[in-house]
């Protein structure tokens, strides 16, 4: 009991600094919670109900999940647990999984096509329930995982945004959990017993290149015991003038330097005067 309270607290903590800093709650939102059936959400889930006790602004939680027609899906526990927690909810069937198998080449990984059948699935849920927020669990290591993964694979600096709009317009969707270690997420989920749902379409695909990011950050933590923290860190420590994206210099109004700005050499004996780029 000591130890769910400690990681109460200390995610609690997490989740609250996200809200706060981003603005993620105003009051009288409904906040549709994406409750998948993983460790991430429910913790989310029991969580943002925690902080509805102490929160200066009011707002009201529906969890909502999806059955995507998996093979040998049984949805009772999670069904039976929001029961008894006496949570209001949604239960959605549409079968997805049918369109991703029909649609992705044996072999290959199912997560784009899947998660894009699914967001399009809860975002036009969430706009008949009348939600003005949609959570998604979301955690730490999964942002600091899509950053390597962009990093390495699509030529891009970015990570997950804590709040975004949808490219619709229509909805606002959340990750409260961003600044929350996945350890203590599994742990806390452990101790209060959540009844966990396998997935049992990309959950079991050992291939995917995200797993292979995930077991490179354990090794690196052999090196820098902190290397997540930091990371984490990093991402709201950005230095945009240390970078090489010319449209974000001019957004900030910082100039590049062209052929036509490079200075003159000074009078003789003075030596020559290099180039200054603007720093932070």
């Amino acid at each position: 009991m000591e130890e769910v309270q400690r990681l109460e607290t200390s995610l609690g903590r997490d989740l609250g600094r996200c809200v706060g800093e981003f603005s993620m709650l105003a009051d009288n939102d409904r906040v549709m919670v994406c409750l998948s059936g993983g460790k991430d959400s429910y913790s989310m889930l029991t969580l943002l109900q925690s902080l509805q006790k102490r929160a200066p602004v009011r707002f009201s939680l529906i969890a909502v999940h999806l059955d995507q027609g998996h093979p040998g899906y049984d949805g009772t526990p999670l069904k039976s647990w929001l029961e008894q927690h006496d949570v209001e909810h949604h239960i959605v069937h549409e079968d997805t999984y049918a369109v991703v198998k029909e649609n992705v080449p044996e072999g290959k990984t199912y997560c784009s096509l899947c998660s894009r059948l699914r967001r399009g699935v809860l975002y036009n849920v969430a706009e008949k329930l009348g939600c003005t927020k949609i959570a998604l669990g979301h955690h730490r290591d999964d942002a600091i995982e899509t950053l390597l993964l962009n990093l390495m694979f699509t030529g891009s600096l970015c990570a997950m945004p804590p709040k975004l709009i949808s490219n619709d317009g229509r909805n606002v969707v959340i990750r409260p959990l961003l600044y929350a270690s996945e350890q203590e997420i599994a742990r806390y989920a452990e101790l209060k017993g959540f009844p966990i749902l396998p997935c049992d379409l990309c959950g079991s695909q050992e291939q995917l290149m995200r797993k292979q990011v995930k077991r490179w950050l354990v090794e690196l933590e052999t090196l820098a015991p902190r290397a997540r923290e930091s990371m984490l860190a990093a991402m709201t420590n950005v230095r945009a003038s240390q970078l090489l994206d010319k449209s974000l210099w001019k957004a900030l109004g910082l100039e590049v330097a062209g052929p036509s700005d490079q200075p003159k050499p000074a009078a003789k004996g003075a030596g020559r005067r290099l180039p200054l780029l603007p720093l932070d």
